[in-house]
């Protein structure tokens, strides 16, 4: 539910509040007052486009705020949350549009958001019925879902399944189509596969063969200045002998004598004294490695002339399949995977062939299912709108839904249309064709009456906001008063929200608000403000709809009988 509207410098609305209640609200006023600002203001809040020529003259910005009470609307909670919004803990969250130059900002639970996740969040809070779509029921989709809507909640399951159905077939198929086109292509990469395999496996790489070889080689090729320069660190270590003076190992060993020579006078010396004779293990075992890499290390062109072999010949390997064996033998291994999924597509094919099938059966079914329940609730629907129609003086017009065979879909093989009867004798028509303005707007008011109240039978089921702008175009006398209502009736499941011309169907209002203009400060601009009216004031306002004069007596008695009337015809 919609709880209240704020608007800032929209139009010619300097600053306006809108509360909105439950039940039937209506929104009445002068032609040019600013009903249309309220509208505007509200599609704005559902996401709508913003126009820049819609701020109010001398104003830099226009700022439309309001407040949807979430509580009975769990699904579009969580996309407020989704978004990165915050819902209050009374259910109710906070959306701000502001519209500046040429550029506009939307704010959902505090957090900036795209417009488009307004719209998808209003597209189930509320339905608009304006001046311009009073034929939004023209198009066979629209009518479609009209009647699935109606059909009832089993109906709307048997559809889900069928779009599931169908679009798992759509995903198959469209499978099966890639890998049928994509044979050739497909028998291409599985022999390069198999080429780049075959040469793998015949050198028969292993891994970190390739840096181990080249350490060898660099060792290999450098064989003397590597002995030279190890042959000068044994000799600076330990001399031709451990013995021998000048080297590192007798210059510690004399070391370590003499400390210990004095240790007994002094412990303090007994540490370094042990860790000199570490040192000299230490230099001792260095020195012999040395010695026996000195020993061993011999110049082996045989060799050299072998691994330069194999590192070319591993080249070839990491030129075509990774800078590296280890990346090559990588490749290997999906190379491998993907050549087992390319030689199973004859199998694949097969298998996805057979699942077509049987979802050509399935979908097949359940179309028929869905068709069935169309054709059952088409006249269903069709009789409660015919009924409604005789309420709304339409007498003897009578609606008319045609379930045709069509190109099987997501949303089954049925085509929808809604076909009128404006009166006995006369063709059906297509909705939308031949039908005055006044006769088209009962007949959407007819048919949303007839889904509400299927809907209210409905226990989970939560009806949008519905608002009507100028819904009562082109009716007048007895049938503006059964619009009034059937509105009130359609108030009792849900919130509606009128704006009207016609005083026959504001007096069905549970809440009245007037849209009034005046001059502004400045003596040249016209402000626009909107307040509640109730009791007397409410009286004046109905009668200045009924003669353009609030304070004619014959006005405000034909006012005061509507609002009685209006209670007893509830």
């Amino acid at each position: 539910m919609l709880e209240e509207i704020a608007i800032e410098d929209l139009g010619v609305i300097r600053a306006a509040r809108v509360p909105l209640a439950p039940g039937l609200t209506v929104i009445t006023g002068e032609t040019g007052a600013g009903k249309t600002m309220v509208l505007t203001g509200l599609g704005l809040l559902m996401g709508g486009k913003a126009d820049p020529g819609t701020i109010r003259s001398g104003a830099d910005r226009a700022v439309v705020e309001g407040r949807w009470d979430l509580a009975r609307h769990p699904a579009a909670a969580r996309r407020v949350d989704d978004a990165g919004g915050t819902v209050d803990d009374d259910g109710s969250v906070v959306v701000l549009r502001t519209v500046a130059g040429g550029r506009s900002r939307a704010h959902l639970g505090g957090r900036g958001v795209p417009q488009g996740v307004l719209a998808e969040i209003a597209d189930d809070l509320v339905t608009v019925h304006g001046q311009s779509d009073q034929l939004r029921l023209r198009t066979p989709a629209k009518q479609r879902a009209a009647l699935d809507r109606f059909a009832g909640a089993d109906h709307a399951a048997v559809l889900v399944e069928h779009r599931a159905a169908w679009a798992e077939r759509a995903a198959l198929q469209a499978e099966i189509d890639d890998l049928t086109s994509r044979a050739a292509e497909r028998a291409r990469e599985a022999e390069l596969l198999r080429l780049g395999l075959a040469e793998v496996e015949r050198i028969d790489p292993q891994p970190g063969e390739d840096v181990e070889l080249a350490t060898l080689v660099a060792r290999l090729g450098n064989a003397e200045q590597l002995r030279q320069a190890a042959q000068l660190a044994h000799d600076a270590v330990a001399g031709e002998d451990m013995d021998t003076e000048g080297s590192a190992v007798h210059a510690v060993e004399r070391a370590r004598r003499s400390l210990e020579s004095v240790v007994a006078d002094d412990p303090g010396l007994e540490d370094p004294a042990r860790r000199l004779a570490e040192a000299g293990y230490l230099l001792a075992d260095i020195a012999t490695e040395l010695s026996g890499y000195v020993a061993d290390l011999q110049a082996d062109p045989a060799a050299l002339e072998t691994a330069h072999a194999r590192l070319a010949e591993l080249g070839t390997l990491t030129r075509s399949y990774g800078s590296s064996i280890d990346e090559v033998l990588q490749w290997a291994s999906d190379a491998g995977l993907r050549l087992l999924d390319l030689d199973d597509g004859g199998g694949r094919l097969e298998g996805m062939r057979e699942r077509v099938a049987e979802l050509d059966e399935q979908v097949a079914d359940l179309a028929a299912r869905v068709t069935a329940g169309r054709t059952d609730a088409a006249g269903q629907l069709a009789a409660a709108v015919t009924a409604e129609l005789a309420g709304l003086a339409m007498s003897g017009a009578r609606l008319e839904i045609e379930v045709s065979a069509a190109d099987p879909g997501p949303a089954g093989a049925d085509q929808v249309t809604f076909l009128l009867v404006p009166h006995p004798g006369a063709p059906a028509r297509p909705l939308g064709k031949g039908a005055s303005g006044g006769e088209l707007s009962r007949v959407m008011l007819a048919v949303e009456v007839a889904l509400a109240t299927a809907a209210d039978e409905a226990a989970d089921t939560v009806l949008p906001t519905f608002v009507f702008d100028e819904v009562d175009a082109g009716v007048g006398g007895r049938a503006a008063v059964e619009v009034g209502r059937r509105l009130a009736s359609l108030a009792r499941s849900t919130q509606v929200v009128v704006v009207t011309h016609l005083a026959q169907v504001a007096a069905f209002a549970d809440t009245h608000l007037v849209v009034t203009k005046s001059a502004g400060d400045d003596g040249d601009a016209t402000v626009t403000g909107v307040r509640a009216v109730s009791d007397d004031e409410r009286v004046r306002e109905l009668a200045r709809m009924l003669s353009g004069q609030d304070d004619s007596e014959t006005a405000r008695r034909h006012a005061v009988e509507l609002i009685e009337s209006s209670v007893v015809g509830r």
